[in-house]
């Protein structure tokens, strides 16, 4: 950034009665007129509202828009949510990504069901005292759903804030995140809590974007301190990017003589915890692919595996790491799977793969086998 046009203001210092009284009116009509129709504003409930949310955290409205009618279609109530086995949530949300979402929003409603009557309690201390419940989702159900005057602060509110304030912390630190709630608590109208954080969300997502944003279009453009100075893009600050860690993985595609299919359940703890997998696992330093599965094999299973021709190669990208997935063929040897470092495990019907959820990289495993009709070379 020219260190010579930064603005040197902190935002406080700019957060006067008419600044804002024309940010609340600005705003709020732009939302009158420009909110889009999404799926998740009508028939509005604490439940419905509580889902959504948690599906559009780290995921973008067009992804999360068709998961949303899915899984309330599976799910409508809460205690249908409840009521149902964790296999099937994750199934539900399979290929949505970050299951830990899934697998919380499932305890949590349990939780409800069992201590709550179903119900979601009706003030913010009492949703954040939920299982699960960060202050993010408490106040979007609290604000969105009940009325209650809380700001919610996501990603696009917060890249928001840091442009029309030019806040000089990195917005992702724990000063910055605290002075965004400042500001954001400051300028919340009162009794209007759930339209102006829909609109603060809104022109995030669709005006105030990360790259490209449309300030010739945006309502707040007469008060944004960064456009003032044409450094909109500078905003917010980010520390720089930390080298993205990548791993090579195994896994085996282990047959039966009659076509049957090995895969495992990870354990609830781990990552994508509850979901069904092609067992391997991380190469280690100085080993082989083939190497690895037998290794992760007999480790996760008890089993010892040769190891035949490769079957397909994956590259995925995770929110902290990259992977490079080997999928190799498969017999066992020697041994009787056992679940040792799995929750479960299960002989398949090739047919049938698509009965279990599966991460995103597995799938693509079974589109490989569905591409050549599962049967191997």
């Amino acid at each position: 950034m020219n260190e010579g046009r930064r603005l040197l203001l902190t935002g406080t210092d700019f957060m006067d009665k008419r600044l804002i009284q024309a940010f609340r009116v600005r705003l709020l009509k732009w939302f009158e007129r420009n909110r889009r129709e999404l799926p998740w504003r009508k028939n509005r409930s604490a439940y419905r509202v509580w889902v959504a949310e948690l599906m559009l955290q780290q995921t973008r409205v067009d992804q999360a828009i068709p998961y949303y009618g899915s899984f309330i279609s599976r799910f409508p109530t809460l205690r249908k949510l409840a009521a149902a086995p964790l296999g099937s949530v994750l199934k539900t949300w399979e290929g949505l990504g970050y299951y830990g979402r899934a697998r919380r929003m499932h305890q949590t409603a349990r939780f409800l069901d069992a201590h709550h009557g179903g119900r979601f309690p009706r003030s913010y201390e009492g949703l954040l005292a939920l299982p699960g419940v960060g202050p993010y989702t408490a106040a979007a159900v609290g604000s969105l759903a009940m009325g209650l005057d809380l700001a919610v602060v996501d990603g696009n509110v917060s890249r928001v804030i840091s442009r029309v304030f030019a806040i000089e912390d990195d917005v992702r630190a724990a000063k910055g995140k605290k002075l965004v709630q400042h500001l954001a608590d400051r300028l919340l109208p009162v009794g209007r809590s759930a339209e102006f954080n829909e609109a603060m969300m809104e022109v995030g997502a669709t005006v105030c974007t990360p790259r490209g944003p449309k300030c010739g279009e945006c309502p707040l453009k007469r008060v944004c301190r960064a456009n003032e100075a044409g450094l909109v893009e500078d905003y917010p600050l980010r520390r720089p990017r930390r080298k993205v860690p990548h791993k090579v993985v195994g896994a085996g595609v282990i047959r039966k003589r009659n076509g049957d299919l090995l895969i495992a359940r990870r354990n609830e703890d781990a990552m994508l915890g509850g979901l069904w997998e092609f067992p391997g696992g991380t190469k280690e330093e100085g080993e082989s692919i083939r190497e690895c599965i037998r290794r992760e094999l007999r480790e996760e299973l008890g089993i010892n595996v040769e190891v035949e021709s490769e079957l397909t190669v994956v590259k995925h990208a995770y929110s902290h790491f990259t992977i490079e997935l080997h999928a190799y063929w498969g017999r066992i040897r020697k041994g009787r799977p056992r679940a040792i470092h799995c929750s479960d495990y299960a002989w398949v019907k090739a047919g049938e793969l698509r009965k279990y959820p599966f991460s995103r990289a597995d799938l693509h495993i079974i589109e490989k086998l569905e591409a050549r009709k599962i049967r191997q070379p």
